[in-house]
């Protein structure tokens, strides 16, 4: 493990400190799990933006004309 020297507001530091006590960890781990869920937001935008870059609309229009017309089940209609 790495030791990462962190200044923060006052007021930011506050906040954490309350949250990671009512969630029962340490504010290390409250510190970790938040940078690992941004690491993960950033990191699924990227591979979707990825994604995207390599789909085809004429291909992807030729899937969706070949999907059965059907009435759509209550509930699921378009609005």
């Amino acid at each position: 493990m790495s030791a990462l020297s962190l200044r923060l507001p006052n007021s930011i530091h506050r906040h954490i400190k309350e949250i990671a006590s009512q969630e029962g960890v340490s504010i290390n781990q409250f510190i970790s799990s938040a940078v690992s869920e941004k690491i993960s937001a950033i990191s699924t935008e990227n591979y979707l933006a990825q994604r995207a870059n390599r789909a085809n609309r004429d291909e992807f229009t030729t899937i969706l004309n070949n999907v059965p017309k059907k009435t759509p089940i209550a509930g699921d209609e378009l609005k």
